[in-house]
Order: C-alpha cells, then sequence, then structure tokens
C-alpha cells in the first residue's frame, strides 16, 4: 500500500511599510519554509495569506486594512481559505483591530511569529486564536541594556529567512526597537526597547544574503546611531563596517536611519571615508526649531544640524542626505514654521520627507494644547512639499557632470539593442530617494555596478552615460 503525498499548504505574504517590515516578512518565510509550507507570490495561489501590516500614520493604516479587506475578498472568489494580519497594526491594536476587522481570520502579535507555521495551521484547521492584548512592548524588557541582552540571546534563532525579493538590494536588521521617548511617536510603545543584534549574527546573515546573490546591503533598525550600545561598544557600528563590505560579493553597504544628536565624528567618518560604504546619510532631523525640537523631545537647532553636514561633506562632497520633517506640530508659530524652511534651504538635502502633524494614539502629543487647524496644517505642508521639490531638483542638477557608480535593478534594452538601465548611486536609498537612468549600456546584467557620468536629471532622478572605460 502506498500513501499519497500530501499537498504542501500555500501561504502568500504581503508587506506593508518599511524596510524593516520586509526582513521580518523574511524571517516569517523562512519559518514557514522550514515547517514544509510552499511560499507563493500570488495570493489568489495561496491557501491562506499573510499581510504584515504598517502601524505608523494614518495613511498606512488605511493602506494596510485596504490590503486585509482586498485579500479576504478572495476567499469569496478564489482558493485563500484564511487572512491572517501580522506587524505592527496588529501588535498595536490587537482585540481592537480584530472586532471592527472580523473580515481578517485571526489578528497576531510579534509574540506569535516563534510558532507562525503552528499558529496558521490551527487557523486553517478552524480555530480562531484569542488576539494578543496591546501592551507597552518598552516594559517587557528589563531597563538595563546588558540584561535585555540575556533574555534576547535566550530567544534568539539561528534560522536564515527566506528572500522574497531577487534584487541585488537587501535590508538587514541591525537591531529592533528604539529607547527614544519623541513625544510624536508611538513606535517604541509596539516595537519595544532597543536590543542590538551580535555583530556574528549580522555578519552570518550578511555572508548568506551575499549567496543569496545580494550586493547592497541596506542597514535598518529604528535608531542605527545606538547600536552596541546594549553590548557595551557604542563604536561597535564603526568597526563592524569594514567588515560588512569585506564579505564576499558584497559591493555596497548603506546605513539608515541615523539619529542627528547621536550622530558622532567617529561614525560621520566611518560612512564618509570607508571603500565600499555609501556616503548616504539618513537623519531625521524632523524640525529645526530648537523650541518645537524640545517639545518634541527631541535636541538640535540649525546651526548644529548644519555643523553636522559640514562635517560630512568636509570629508565625503558627494555624499546624499535624506531627512524627514514634521509640519504643523502642536504649538508650531509662523515664525519657527520659517526657521524650518530656512533651514531646508541651507541645508541642501537630496530628499526630503514632508508630513503633516496627526495624533498618534497613546503618545504624549496627543495631549498636547495649541493644537494646529488641519486647513493651515495642510497649508503648510503645501508650502513646505512645493519648496522642496525646487530645492531637491537643484540638488540633483548641481550633480550635473559627476561620476556615480549605480547598481543595476532593472533593464529596458532599446530598439538599437544598447542597453537603457535604472538603479540607484550611492546617494540613493532604496524605493525613496529617486534612481539613476544609464543610457547606452551594452550587455548591462541586473546587480552590475556602473561607474557613470550625470548628464541631465529629471526632479530628483538623475540621467547618466557610462563614465570613460565602461
Amino acid at each position: 500500500m502506498t500513501s499519497t503525498p500530501t499537498t504542501p499548504v500555500s501561504v502568500a505574504l504581503l508587506t506593508l511599510g518599511c524596510a524593516r517590515n520586509d526582513v521580518d516578512s523574511e524571517e516569517l518565510a523562512g519559518r514557514l519554509a522550514a515547517d514544509g509550507f510552499a511560499l507563493v507570490e500570488d495570493p489568489e495561489d495561496a491557501d491562506t495569506v499573510v499581510v504584515n501590516t504598517c502601524g505608523f500614520v494614518d495613511a498606512a493604516k488605511k493602506d494596510s486594512i485596504d490590503t486585509l479587506l482586498a485579500a479576504a475578498d478572495l476567499k469569496e472568489t478564489g482558493r485563500p481559505q484564511a487572512v491572517v494580519a501580522v506587524g505592527c497594526l496588529a501588535e498595536r491594536y490587537g482585540a481592537e483591530l480584530a472586532t471592527s476587522l472580523p473580515e481578517a481570520d485571526a489578528v497576531l502579535g510579534f509574540d506569535d511569529y516563534q510558532d507562525i507555521s503552528g499558529r496558521l495551521r490551527s487557523i486553517l484547521a478552524g480555530e480562531k486564536p484569542h488576539p494578543h492584548t496591546p501592551q507597552d512592548r518598552r516594559k517587557l524588557l528589563p531597563i538595563t541594556p546588558s540584561e535585555r541582552q540575556a533574555v534576547a540571546d535566550a530567544s534568539a534563532t539561528t534560522d536564515f529567512r527566506r528572500r522574497l525579493d531577487s534584487g541585488p538590494m537587501a535590508p538587514l536588521k541591525l537591531a529592533s526597537g528604539c529607547d527614544r521617548r519623541c513625544t510624536f511617536c508611538a513606535i517604541p510603545m509596539f516595537r519595544g526597547s532597543f536590543v542590538s543584534r551580535r555583530p556574528s549574527d549580522v555578519l552570518l546573515e550578511a555572508q548568506w544574503l551575499a549567496g543569496e546573490g545580494v550586493k547592497e546591503l541596506f542597514l535598518v533598525s529604528e535608531n542605527s546611531t545606538s547600536y552596541g550600545k546594549d553590548l557595551g561598544d557604542l563604536g561597535l557600528l564603526e568597526t563592524m563596517l569594514p567588515e560588512l563590505v569585506a564579505v564576499e560579493g558584497i559591493e555596497r553597504v548603506r546605513v539608515s536611519y541615523l539619529q542627528p544628536a547621536e550622530t558622532r565624528p567617529g561614525l560621520i567618518r566611518a560612512i564618509a571615508t570607508t571603500p565600499g560604504v555609501a556616503p548616504y546619510f539618513d537623519l531625521s532631523f524632523q524640525h529645526a526649531s530648537a523650541t518645537v525640537l524640545r517639545r518634541m523631545r527631541r535636541f538640535g537647532d540649525p546651526d548644529s544640524f548644519l555643523g553636522l553636514l559640514d562635517q560630512a561633506r568636509a570629508l565625503a562632497p558627494e555624499a546624499g542626505f535624506r531627512s524627514n520633517v514634521i509640519v504643523g506640530f502642536p504649538g508650531e508659530t509662523e515664525a519657527e514654521f520659517q526657521t524650518l524652511c530656512d533651514f531646508l534651504v541651507a541645508a541642501r538635502l537630496d530628499v526630503t520627507g514632508v508630513f503633516g502633524y496627526s495624533d498618534e494614539d497613546g503618545t504624549e502629543a496627543e495631549t498636547f494644547d495649541g493644537k494646529l487647524d488641519e486647513d493651515e496644517i495642510f497649508a503648510r505642508v503645501q508650502h513646505l512639499t512645493d519648496l522642496v521639490g525646487e530645492l531637491t531638483s537643484e540638488r540633483a542638477a548641481e550633480r550635473v557632470g559627476s561620476v556615480v557608480e549605480v547598481l543595476v535593478e532593472e533593464i529596458d534594452p532599446d530598439e538599437t539593442g544598447d542597453g537603457t538601465v535604472e538603479g540607484r548611486a550611492a546617494q540613493q536609498g532604496p524605493e525613496v530617494d529617486g534612481t539613476t537612468r544609464v543610457v547606452g549600456v551594452p550587455g548591462a546584467r541586473i546587480g552590475d555596478m556602473i561607474r557613470a557620468v550625470v548628464i541631465d536629471t529629471d526632479g530628483v532622478d538623475l540621467i547618466a552615460e557610462p563614465a570613460g572605460g565602461e
């Protein structure tokens, strides 16, 4: 008597939000694949759809809910039997989300990730798991960083993730959580306290990613400038960057999310001068007015921020800079808003994200007086967005004539057979910083690094041609 092979349960993972969520999804995919699940790209081909949600701002929450509802609709017409919400929105709202979104078959928190396979199998078997009760995850780890590491090490896993994207860039998580107490931000409450990953684990995963064809490592965390503080060495990132660059197959390493008040000269020097590390500074300014920053429970002013930029440019004149700013924070006066505008004119950033303030559940700023009218916030956002558009286009135009190293991510052969490729230069981070289009590159392949000269611009995007010798 022969047994009939069991068809593996198929699962599609849909990811919203930031690069940290991308890593989480790939870690979940690794666990599921190791436990016999079949990973599929199209949710219509899946037995169960897992939506890794984002809970950062209202627009991201809406996108997450819309994605869950669209996946749930597939149960009426196609193969999916269950739709499961995970990620930040699920962790942050738990039972509240489950009640308001009955279309989802389950809402799972971060603590369910260790046994995600068992959770999905029980859901497909008809069980309805009780949604978790959200709590302030900062209280789940000891206050002392060294004690935190002992807890983190005890729960660490050596399971590698499973790549869900075949591109030549991959995010690599340095740490999780955040110890800062910015009055507008809820992330520490649902992501927890800051915990660095061991350098050996980071390097091991970098080697694995290189073996998967990755050429650029995008180092992500909630606050990369804090890396190593709980390991007893705040300069650990500076010493690890050359080791990451030295991994065979890796051609570029990029650091994301630097807190200006914590960005020390040694880290600036390491990013600006280490061969193979992109001279790229993702600085979370949020505002420039010292008084607004104090209300945000942050630190800085135009002079200190400009000094930080000058330090980096003195070491790497062609360095790239991006930031995000919040407009209309409670109590923001016209003079404080003008301080922000003047700072951005002087800063010459490559990319600036502009966000209008909105209350976030459970944050200190939610209780502040002096809330601005929504129409006033909208007007200021529009004004600054228009200004930033002009400034970033001007900054891109300043790069005409410069030589850039472009990581090829897409190829579009033209009618003559000479390829036009699209990718990113060192000053362009993934997805949000624009791209560089290089014309006339025969025989290029995805993952190639092409040396090119910028000949034109299109907004923040660059247009280039191969440099001599290509």
